[in-house]
This record gives structure tokens, sequence and C-alpha cells, in this order.
């Protein structure tokens, strides 16, 4: 039985995010619904990330099972066709050895988060950014952001609906930079929180607001307790970017 790997582009402006539910489409939904037209099977797409609602992916990872043998490339291209005219893209697939696993195969997920900074609201932009009227200091944001590497009990940035079983996470990347109008956040971890990046990049808004010293943030992780945590972010801003394995 064939297994394959997919490379996917999504906006998830429209979708009720990466899991298959009841109250709208999804893009796992999409994907396999796709897949049950072309190859007249159905099977259940597993992705790398659950990506939650609004949250977008520029290379997000996904494996599936056929009983039928495909060429790569056609199932490339006969999954574009037949997601049409869902935001759903699959950039690349490839046949990989059945003890892959998109989920539990993954050494780090790399995510950025983008602040746009203006006054005017973004037109081509929009559900794609944070749209921020005032101008934020990245710099005090990127220094307070240093508190937060490390393996930490992320307790205080975490979803009350998180399911994972440890609060411990292992954080190697959080970096704050300004790119034209734009406040870039860019996390990576082998894996994180439900929420657990929105959460942060809340916390660093206050930051760069001057609402909140540097070292709150570090105070607030230590709190270790969600009533500390800045108000979430919205998922706009929010991209999959990569994941290693």
């Amino acid at each position: 039985m064939p297994r394959y790997r997919l490379i996917l582009e999504y906006d998830g402006a429209l979708f009720v995010g990466w899991q298959r539910q009841d109250n709208g489409a999804s893009v796992q939904g999409a994907l396999e619904e796709a897949i049950s037209k072309f190859s007249s099977e159905r099977v259940t797409v597993t992705g790398a990330g659950r990506t939650d609602a609004g949250v977008h992916a520029l290379a997000q990872v996904a494996h599936f099972d056929l009983d039928k043998d495909f060429a790569p490339g056609k199932v490339r291209d006969a999954l574009n066709h037949f997601l049409r005219p869902a935001p759903v893209v699959v950039l690349d697939a490839a046949r990989v050895e059945e003890q892959f696993h998109a989920r539990f195969s993954a050494t780090k997920r790399h995510y950025l988060y983008r602040i746009l900074c203006r006054r005017a609201p973004p037109a081509l932009e929009k559900n794609r950014v944070w749209h921020v009227v005032r101008e934020l200091d990245a710099e005090a944001m990127h220094a307070a952001a240093r508190a937060l590497i490390g393996s930490h009990d992320f307790t205080t940035f975490r979803a009350a609906e998180c399911q994972a079983k440890s609060p411990v996470k292992t954080l190697e990347r959080l970096d704050v930079s300004r790119v034209g109008e734009e406040i870039h956040v860019n996390a990576a971890a082998r894996s994180f929180l439900h929420h657990q990046v929105r959460s942060m990049v809340g916390s660093l808004k206050l930051v760069g607001e001057g609402k909140w010293r540097p070292r709150t943030l570090g105070d607030a992780l230590a709190a270790r307790d969600r009533s500390a945590c800045g108000p979430v972010a919205p998922p706009d801003g929010l991209y999959l970017v990569k994941v290693e394995y």
C-alpha cells in the first residue's frame, strides 16, 4: 500500500481549521474529498500540524495511504484539479516509506507571525496579517522574547482546551524583526501547545506598545498562570512555514 507525502500551501481564512469538523469546511476534509474524486478511495489524511481556523500554511506536510499506485506527479496534479476552487494547493507529492508519519516523525516546526503596523487597514493582505494601527518597538519585543527561549513550563501561554499531556516545551527560536511596515515573529520548536504562538505574540505586542516592560514577559512565564498572559493574537497573521524531519 503506497504512502504519499504532500507539501501544502493554503489560505486558512475560509476554513474552520485543519481538522475535519461538523461546523464548516476544513483543509483535511477538502483534501480527503479531492483524493476520493481522483482515486475512488476514502482515506484519512494526517497533517504535521493541526492549524486553527484562520491560520495559513506555506508548507504544511501531510500523508495518506492508497490501495492503488499512482505516480507522485499525477497525485499532485489531480489533487490540484479537484481541490479547486478551495484555497489549497499541493506544492509537491512524493512516495515515502510506510514508517513516515507527518505528525510524529517531525523534528521541528517553524511558524511566522506577521503584524502590519500602519494607520491604513490592509486591502491586499486582509485576513493575512494582524493590523495594528500604532508603531511597535521591535527591539524591545525581541529583547523580551529571549526569556522564553529554552525548556519551560508554558502554562501561561497555553489554551484552556489544550490536550497536550505536559505544558513543558522547548522553544528553540523566538525572533522579532521589522520588515518594512511589518513586524515578523519567527518561532521554532519540535512542537507547540495549543495557541502557544498566538499567546506569545499577543503578550509581545504589549511589550512593543510599552504597556509591558521586557522583563514582564519573563514574569508572566514564571507565573505559570493563564491569567498572566496578554490578549491572544488573532489567527490572521499566523503561518506554518516549514516542518523538518
